[in-house]
């Protein structure tokens, strides 16, 4: 895609790709890239809820924070129904696999809070019912802004339509535990715009969401990665050689492949506080590779910016794919070029002996890596599954140049703070 002139004065810049030749050199079962085995005997953090994508609370610079001793995670949350008729079998039993599936269309921002960095304690809503202007309230990030305790809360409004907003509030925190006080006005930031964004007018299955703001290191301004799909008319994209890339004889049939058009968004903030912002081109363009790029973070090292993104094995396109997890790219500058981290973009994926196990990793700026447990096979055939909704063992790994390795495995949910800061 062409890049634009930026109102703000940016430089246009061209989108980086994730191209089908680098999409071939994806492995899955790696042991450097593959994320260990969970048990099917795991714990459940909270057996009345569902939880998935996981937001630590964190500052401006990406550092897990904990608050007056406290670490602070909000999640996507729902419900369990075990006694709703509607999810009850012929025989009267619990349909958990049913119940979970239907989970996203009643997404709710919830909060935990721990002293550890684990063993979660449930806060409740972040928001009262009909604060947020829409039905479900689904990923995004909350950002501790200073020592008073106010948090900006960015995240996605969904149905009807699709508006990354933010909501600020405050923590307050005592000897017994934390709680969330404001998050009483939700402001509307932006939407998909249909010439550099897909609206849902142009694809009902498009993807417009996971805001995560950020100051850039080396220029100091305010900007927010976000998922998104490469603007234009359902199946009208080109997968030209660019997006082919190098791929040996016998590789060049791209199949339906334009259906797929995931890019990693980009904007930035005109003011300090985050309220008024303007979308720029992609930073990443998969179209001919995968349809999903979810929840779009930086890791900043050694100068480089080390871009993670989550992917599953259905969105990848006709003739390539790859397990379900976190994919990475890596560039001198903010608006790169990137190129795939391990060759192919594959940083931790799932093993194929349990494809869905877990799922919407976050990496964190120490190497750690949190997730969410999906469903594990309780059977050695893989017919039989237990429907997680809980958070899954975090994993460490070590990033060294453009590679990346498998090097720890730790508890369920464990999320240590990076910073502390003491309220005033």
């Amino acid at each position: 895609m062409k890049s634009t002139p930026s109102k703000f004065g940016k430089t246009p810049h061209q989108p980086s790709l994730w191209t089908r030749a680098d999409a071939l050199k994806v492995h899955a079962d790696d042991p450097t890239t593959t994320q260990p085995l969970v048990s099917a005997n795991f714990p459940v953090l909270n057996d009345e809820v569902f939880i998935w994508d996981t937001m630590p609370l964190r500052d401006i610079d990406g550092n897990i924070t904990s608050v007056d001793g406290w670490s602070v995670i909000f999640t996507l949350t729902a419900d369990r129904h075990p006694n709703d008729p509607q999810y009850l079998d012929q025989n009267g039993n619990y349909d958990v696999i049913r119940d979970w599936n239907d989970r996203h269309g009643r997404a709710k921002m919830y909060y935990w809070f721990s002293r550890t960095g684990k063993d979660w304690k449930l806060g409740g809503r972040v928001m009262a019912e009909g604060v947020s202007p829409t039905v479900r309230e689904w990923a995004g990030t909350p950002i501790l802004l200073n020592e008073q305790g106010e948090v900006d809360l960015y995240y996605t409004a969904v149905t009807p339509g699709a508006t990354i907003v933010k909501v600020r509030g405050r923590v307050v925190t005592t000897e017994h535990g934390v709680s969330l006080v404001g998050f009483e006005k939700v402001k509307p930031l932006f939407e998909a715009d249909g010439k550099m964004y897909q609206t849902e007018a142009q694809n009902a299955f498009w993807g417009f969401r996971d805001p995560w703001p950020f100051r850039d290191p080396k220029d100091g301004k305010l900007y927010m990665l976000f998922e998104g799909n490469v603007a234009g008319e359902r199946g009208s994209h080109k997968v030209g050689k660019a997006e082919i890339g190098d791929v040996p004889p016998g590789y060049e049939d791209v199949g339906n492949s334009r259906f797929q058009t995931a890019c990693v968004g980009i904007a930035v903030a005109r003011d300090e506080d985050g309220d008024d912002w303007e979308m720029l081109p992609p930073l990443l363009t998969a179209v001919g590779v995968n349809d999903q790029t979810e929840r779009p973070h930086f890791v900043f090292q050694d100068g480089k910016y080390y871009l993670f993104t989550i992917s599953h094995t259905f969105t990848y396109a006709d003739g390539v794919t790859g397990p379900d997890g976190v994919y990475g790219f890596v560039a001198d500058s903010l608006f790169g070029p990137y190129v795939p981290l391990n060759g192919s973009g594959l940083v931790l994926g799932n093993p194929s002996s349990q494809p869905f196990q877990t799922y919407s990793h976050c990496v964190m700026p120490n190497g750690l890596v949190t997730s969410f447990i999906d469903s594990v096979p309780t059977d050695d055939t893989g017919t039989q599954i237990r429907i997680g909704g809980t958070e899954a063992p975090t994993v460490g790994i070590k990033i060294k140049g453009q590679q990346t390795f498998v090097v720890a495995e730790y508890d369920y949910g464990y999320i240590p703070p990076m910073l502390d800061v003491t309220l005033k």
